[in-house]
Order: structure tokens, then C-alpha cells, then sequence
């Protein structure tokens, strides 16, 4: 055989083996939080848009959440403000707040929504202002040494209510919904609400079959750095325990927790960094990160 050939019938492997995971997920919800480096590498955020859309093309309904947070440290840095985080959520005065909502309702949402229809995706960029679909109220963190003590970060949101009937309609249209994590409150305010919990409760409300992470390790390590997979919530809590868990990982791992014991099927934690990742965690045998199994 030649090398083409040989090629040939690899790649006519590959493409039989993802036909079972085809059947299992036609037409089933699969939220992706799409954030790190597949947001700032440009191989990594084309490949990205080819993923989302051939997803789409092959039956499923992929909803896109995303972050932004070097795009946003960029933009601070560049008027003089330093970034400061307090139990991996952003400390989001007003004027942080405006210009939040400038990086990520603006700049990466549209650069995302572009990327996937270049692709030959029907992308549609939105934040939970639209439709009021995200509403939220004011996020009050308790203190680790007092919690008791409530700490206020500013305008960051915790989310009251998703109302799924705008992510229905677009889907209705073979539309993929591309949405900035900023909520809305009674009063009109604007929330920076945390991208994975977004996600994750957003996840929950469209009864996704799966809830897959985006980040910038190969998954959930253990304290030796090796990756865990296979993983129940009642494992999940005890790496939070032992302190094997922290800082960043937690809200990702706290929404990734919700959504398993809410009802979404399987929750993949995997590596951005691997291009094409969301194709090898869906359609093939082997996947590229943690599966937090919902039992």
C-alpha cells in the first residue's frame, strides 16, 4: 500500500468510528465554554469554528458560551487598570464593568460569530441582555476566614433565571447561538457573571446531553499532575476538600458540579489546547480530558 492509501483508510476509519456517537447525539443540546488559549491562538480558533460547525452539520446543537478574560486584561492594562480576582471571580467595578462589556459583547463575541460562519456555520452573537434571557442579581462571595462576612466584588452576577425560549427559537432556525456571559438585573443593571457558570446553568435549563469546558490543562490533575477521568460528583468533592482544587478551577468545577447532579448527562473538562479537542471528546473512542459522570 502507499502512504495516501494508508492515509486514506485511516481517515475512512476515524470517520466510521464517529457514526455511533453521530446516532447518539442527533439532535441532543451540547453547551461548550469556550475559553483560554483555543480563544487566542489563531490554528486553535479556526479550528475551533470548523468543530462548532461540523457539530452542527452532523445533527447536533451546539451553544457556544465564551469568556474573554486575556482580552479583557489586555484592554485594562492598556487604560491603566490592574485586574484583580477574588476566589477566581473578577472584581468588576463600574468602569471595569463598561469596558467588560465592550470586550465581550463586542470584540470576541463578534469575532467568534465571524470565525464559525466563515466556516459555513449560521452563527448568531448574543449576551443574557437580549431578550432579558440572563437575568441576575448582585453576587456577595463569603469571606474564607469569616463566612459569615459577605464580600462585594462589584457588578458581577449570580444567576436568578435563563429563559431557554431564545436559544429554542434560534436552534429552530438551524442558527448556533454564540452568548457573552453578561446578565441583566430588575432594574436594568448589567452583570460580568463567571463564563463556566453561565454554562453550566445554562446547561441545565436546555436539558443539554452534555455540558464540555474549555481550559488550558489537560483536565482535572491530581496532586502528582496526573489527569482524573471517570470521575462522580462525590469524588469531585473530595478533590475540593484536600485542596486539590482551587483558585480558578473551582468556579469551573463548581458549575460543572450543578450541571451533573441537574440533569446533564456527562460534563467534559478538556484541553483547549489540542486542536480540534471538541471532535475528539464527542465523536471518537478516545476523548482529550475529565468525563464528571452525572452518577
Amino acid at each position: 500500500m502507499t502512504i495516501t492509501s494508508v492515509s486514506s483508510a485511516v481517515k475512512a476509519q476515524i470517520l466510521a468510528e464517529a457514526l455511533p456517537y453521530i446516532q447518539r447525539f442527533w439532535d441532543k443540546t451540547v453547551v461548550i465554554k469556550y475559553g483560554g488559549n483555543a480563544m487566542t491562538d489563531p490554528v486553535l480558533k479556526a479550528a475551533f469554528a470548523r468543530d462548532v460547525v461540523l457539530l452542527k452539520l452532523v445533527g447536533l446543537n451546539p451553544v457556544v458560551v465564551h469568556g474573554g478574560g486575556p482580552q479583557i486584561e489586555d484592554l485594562l492594562q492598556r487604560v491603566g487598570k490592574k485586574g484583580e480576582f477574588i476566589q477566581g471571580m473578577r472584581v468588576t467595578d463600574a468602569e471595569t464593568m463598561a469596558l467588560v462589556e465592550m470586550v465581550l459583547g463586542g470584540q470576541v463575541n463578534k469575532e467568534i460569530v465571524s470565525l464559525i460562519n466563515q466556516a459555513g456555520g449560521k452563527a448568531v452573537g448574543l449576551t443574557g441582555k437580549d431578550g432579558n434571557f440572563i437575568r441576575a442579581k448582585k453576587l456577595l462571595i463569603p469571606s474564607k476566614d469569616a463566612p459569615d462576612d459577605l464580600i462585594d466584588i462589584g457588578q458581577v452576577g449570580e444567576i436568578t433565571q435563563i429563559d431557554p425560549s431564545l436559544i429554542a427559537f434560534l436552534d429552530s432556525g438551524d442558527f448556533i447561538p454564540v452568548i457573552a456571559p453578561i446578565g441583566v438585573g430588575a432594574a436594568g443593571e448589567t452583570f460580568n457573571i463567571n463564563a463556566d457558570v453561565v454554562a453550566g446553568k445554562l446547561a441545565e435549563v436546555l436539558k443539554a446531553d452534555k455540558l464540555v469546558l474549555l481550559t488550558n490543562t489537560p483536565g482535572v490533575l491530581d496532586q502528582k499532575g496526573n489527569l482524573l477521568t471517570g470521575l462522580t460528583p462525590r469524588q469531585i468533592d473530595g478533590l475540593v476538600a484536600d485542596g486539590t482544587l482551587s483558585g480558578g478551577m473551582l468556579p469551573k468545577i463548581g458549575s460543572a458540579l450543578d450541571a451533573a447532579r441537574n440533569g446533564v448527562k456527562a460534563v467534559h473538562i478538556i484541553d483547549g489546547r489540542v486542536e480540534h479537542a471538541l471532535l475528539l471528546e464527542i465523536l471518537t473512542d478516545e476523548g482529550v480530558g475529565t468525563l464528571i459522570k452525572s452518577a
